[in-house]
């Protein structure tokens, strides 16, 4: 999925509609999660009557406000409007933190056709893969809200890694992120007290020989004069 977005531009609806142009930002927004594909234009009457349902479906999996953690979602409306004012419009309506795809850039038509877009709205679905979950979920997500995704989720196997429940991590030995460099650390600091009280050892073991052989010496000496 990640790879359909890669070299192109991605735009956020926000104030600045800050662009998302790198390979680095393009998958760390979109890897991992369920993509929507949002296809409308302002002029469309079934759009403008989806888009507060769009909008609330969209802010109860992403909006803090609503949620605590964040659903494993991109959305990103596709625009087949006439005219940048009437994209503009449409934008200024729809929730801030989805994504779009600038006026100019001719990869809109293409998506369109790639998927065969001819009805609007049409919501797309895509999995973490890019195969199609659902090819129009408007009626889903008018009929479900935001309960939809679970089953989403659950077609695309998609697991979510930020977080585990509590009842989880009762039984679990949990370790920090820094542990495995601790052990590895104390490890080593182990290995070097070990070798160091080897060599005392063997330092303490040779000189314990030469005093033995040095009263051995004395000894015979002693009983060589008693004779």
């Amino acid at each position: 999925m990640v790879d359909l977005f890669l070299d192109r531009v991605l735009v956020k609806n926000n104030w600045d509609q800050d662009q998302l142009n790198t390979e680095r930002e393009i998958t760390g927004i979109l890897e991992n999660r369920i993509l929507v594909l949002f296809f409308a234009c302002a002029e469309c009457k079934k759009c403008q009557d989806f888009l507060p349902v769009l909008n609330n479906f969209f802010k109860r999996l992403k909006d803090p406000a609503f949620i605590e953690y964040p659903k494993l979602l991109a959305l990103i409306y596709i625009s087949l409007d006439q005219s940048e004012e009437q994209q503009d419009r449409f934008l200024k309506e729809l929730n801030k933190r989805i994504l779009f795809v600038a006026f100019e850039d001719p990869y809109r038509k293409e998506l369109q056709a790639m998927f065969k877009v001819t009805d609007v709205p049409t919501v797309m679905v895509l999995r973490p893969d890019g195969s199609v979950l659902s090819p129009n979920a408007v009626q889903d997500i008018c009929r479900y809200g935001s309960d939809c995704f679970k089953n989403w989720q659950e077609s695309a196997e998609l697991i979510e890694r930020s977080f585990m429940l509590n009842e989880e991590c009762d039984n679990l030995n949990l370790r920090s992120a820094t542990d495995p460099v601790r052990r590895l650390k104390y490890k080593t600091e182990d290995n070097k007290r070990k070798k160091r009280w080897w060599k005392v050892w063997e330092r303490g073991k040779e000189g314990y020989e030469e005093e033995e052989e040095e009263e051995e010496e004395e000894g015979d000496h002693g009983r060589w004069r008693r004779r």
